[in-house]
């Protein structure tokens, strides 16, 4: 069984980035792996889950998700070694500090080594970058510039728009996928959804004919991009 947990969705959930938990569960149970998915609430336990998604919010509720998460166990399963997919704000409070508007800092939840900044403009519009050789695309709104810290990977490279600085876009660790990226990037992506599933199931999954994977590839014929 595949446990797939959305966190905090009315607080995390901005940009559609709940579908990343659609997307996910549809494309195990189409082909025929075991999987539930379910969505944790304010004041609801952080159950164990094989993967958790955060998705994008604004800063109130991006400051809420951060203190709920610090006085629940999801850092300890995180430690424990279930897998994060991360967007935009899940992305920054899973570093040491973010910052919102008015440039306030704020603790994060310190499961990498990863700083968020307010910049000087705000980053609104396509983006793609190099995700392991294949394009990954999305759209990005936010007011962050991230810095890395010592020995964490950027999870691609910029292509066109900003991520975190122009060059790299979020983050990634052992069992940490991070990207500015909304869509929900998963839908939009559906090769990286794929590898979700291969890295929690240990198993390679086949091709599937999707909806999904055909715009996908003619979102990329647009823009004119190699997929890798």
């Amino acid at each position: 069984m595949i446990r797939i947990t959305m966190i905090y969705p009315e607080l995390l959930g901005t940009y559609g980035d709940v579908g990343n938990g659609l997307v996910l569960h549809q494309r195990a149970v189409r082909r025929g792996l075991s999987a539930s998915l379910v969505s944790v609430g304010p004041g609801d336990e952080v159950p164990a889950s094989d993967v958790y998604l955060l998705g994008g919010g604004e800063d109130g509720p991006q400051r809420l998700a951060a203190d709920l998460l610090a006085s629940s166990s999801f850092g300890e399963h995180v430690r424990d070694g279930a897998l994060v997919v991360a967007v935009c704000a899940g992305l920054q409070i899973l570093g040491r500090t973010f910052s919102v508007e008015g440039d306030d800092e704020y603790a994060g939840l310190g499961l990498a080594d990863v700083v968020t900044r307010r910049g000087t403009q705000r980053s609104v519009g396509e983006l793609v970058a190099d995700v392991g050789g294949r394009t990954m695309v999305g759209f990005e709104n936010h007011g962050g510039v991230t810095t890395l810290g010592e020995g964490v990977a950027p999870f691609g490279r910029v292509r066109m728009g900003r991520g975190n600085d122009g060059q790299a876009d979020g983050f990634r660790t052992k069992n940490i996928w991070a990207t500015y990226a909304h869509g929900p990037v998963l839908a939009m992506n559906p090769w990286m959804a794929d590898l979700v599933l291969e890295h929690v199931s240990g198993e390679s999954v086949a091709p599937l004919a999707t909806a999904a994977d055909l715009l996908y590839e003619e979102r990329c014929r647009t823009l004119r991009l190699s997929r890798g």
